[in-house]
């Protein structure tokens, strides 16, 4: 085999190494980044709890994850304030940094001396965790070919539900075992490898763009610039409706389990442990999948899959099932959950305009939690109305209606999604010849 019958395969193996490296980098950032935001959420309420906190302290205290919700606007300086080299590099150090440093003075605090400081800093820390999550992001649609970005969204599915174990479970652990302080420090250590791995990492030059237009004019330009890429309006009908359903229904699943005779630990074992693995390793199989079988395939089939895991969890709520098929019913259903997130994060990334990237995933990323959060309230309405059965079969009817909207769209999503590919080939080789 001649030198240049080699030098082909030589190219694509480095390549894949190279992605493989990059992909890597971006799950453990999200991990990095995630688990903390899941202890606050998750695991802290316990350990308030046995500090004397109240149930209404305890509920004030999750509206430190409220910034989540503004992604959008937290976007919007990111576009505004750029660098000619290592832009969205610099903004999530930056960042990251100010996220360390809080979820330190966090661990310094005295539970004793009242919760409005405590709250104050959490807040601060829920603000950088998702503040930084956008540049993060950013970067990672700017430096990975369009052919990645499904297997990238898997990645950041994969860190969630890892990030639930860590964040839920085992950091409760090394509070048992070493203090209030303890779980902080470990947590700030990822954070602080992730801002080393992004010094070292080289992001190729930004062009100048018109995304310092300032004042209300320029975030609205932002916004209507996102609305205007084409399949834009179908995929955002799809984003607000495809993953909150069975979000919802994972949510309200641990309280099913401990009232159809699940004890404590078992609830954490089957939903938290077992079912976040579960789920984790559907995300990273679900990019895999959907690279063979194609967007359109992909949207119809999970929209599927999740109508079947909510109806047979209804039909288990119904029968008031025994203990082994509500175990199989959470395995179904953090499968179809896992690969739902993945296709949506990959998504997300695939509607974002170059130089934009911050705006537009942070405009998806604000809908998404949006439409997560209205879910849960109304599903507990039903729920507190009807019961389990009730709940789920809503659920389950309104996921049909998902499945008819993706039924509809899915051809035209996935000529945007190929499309972007093929615009986007040529301006990754030009950037490979150029040394990015």
């Amino acid at each position: 085999m001649s030198a240049g019958d080699r030098s082909p395969a030589l190219a694509v193996m480095n390549d894949g190494t190279q992605h493989g490296a990059r992909q890597t980098m971006f799950g453990f950032l999200h991990l990095a980044l995630i688990a903390p935001s899941t202890y606050l959420v998750l695991g802290l309420p316990l350990v308030l709890r046995q500090h004397g906190w109240s149930g209404t302290e305890i509920g004030l205290f999750q509206l430190a994850g409220l910034p989540a919700v503004f992604k959008f606007m937290l976007a919007v300086p990111v576009e505004r304030m750029r660098w000619a080299a290592g832009h969205y590099k610099i903004w999530a150090i930056g960042v990251c940094l100010a996220y360390a440093a809080l979820l330190l003075t966090i661990g310094q605090q005295d539970l004793a001396a009242g919760g409005g400081r405590l709250f104050l800093i959490a807040l601060g820390a829920g603000l950088m965790a998702t503040w930084a999550d956008i540049p993060v992001n950013a970067l990672a649609i700017k430096v990975l070919p369009p052919s990645e970005r499904m297997r990238a969204g898997g990645f950041r599915s994969a860190a969630i539900f890892l990030g639930a174990i860590i964040g839920g479970g085992l950091m409760l652990l090394v509070h048992e075992r070493w203090g209030w302080q303890a779980p902080f420090v470990a947590m700030t250590i990822p954070v602080l490898i992730g801002i080393g791995l992004l010094v070292v990492f080289k992001e190729p030059a930004t062009e100048p763009s018109a995304a310092s237009t300032q004042g209300i004019t320029g975030q609205t330009a932002l916004l209507a610039g996102y609305f205007r890429q084409p399949g834009a309006n179908a995929w955002t009908l799809l984003l607000l409706s495809y993953f909150p359903l069975v979000g919802a229904a994972w949510i309200y699943l641990k309280p099913l389990l401990l009232d159809h005779g699940f004890a404590a630990n078992q609830v954490a074992w089957v939903a938290g442990v077992l079912g976040s693995t579960a789920g984790a390793l559907a995300s990273i199989g679900a990019a895999r999948l959907i690279k063979a079988i194609g967007v359109a395939h992909a949207l119809a089939l999970f929209a599927g899959l999740n109508i079947l895991a909510l109806g047979g969890l209804t039909l288990l709520a119904c029968i008031e099932a025994g203990q082994i098929a509500f175990a199989a019913g959470v395995m179904v259903l953090a499968c179809t959950m896992g690969a739902t997130s993945a296709l949506a994060f990959g998504l997300m990334m695939g509607f974002t305009r170059p130089q934009y990237q911050a705006a537009d995933y942070g405009t998806q990323a604000s809908l998404f939690t949006l439409s997560r959060l209205l879910m849960l309230p109304l599903a507990g309405v039903i729920l507190d109305r009807f019961g389990y059965a009730g709940m789920l079969s809503s659920l389950t009817l309104a996921m049909l209606g998902v499945f008819v909207l993706a039924m509809r769209q899915r051809h035209r999503i996935d000529r945007v999604v190929r499309g972007c590919q093929a615009s986007h080939a040529n301006a990754f080789a030009e950037c490979k010849n150029n040394g990015c």
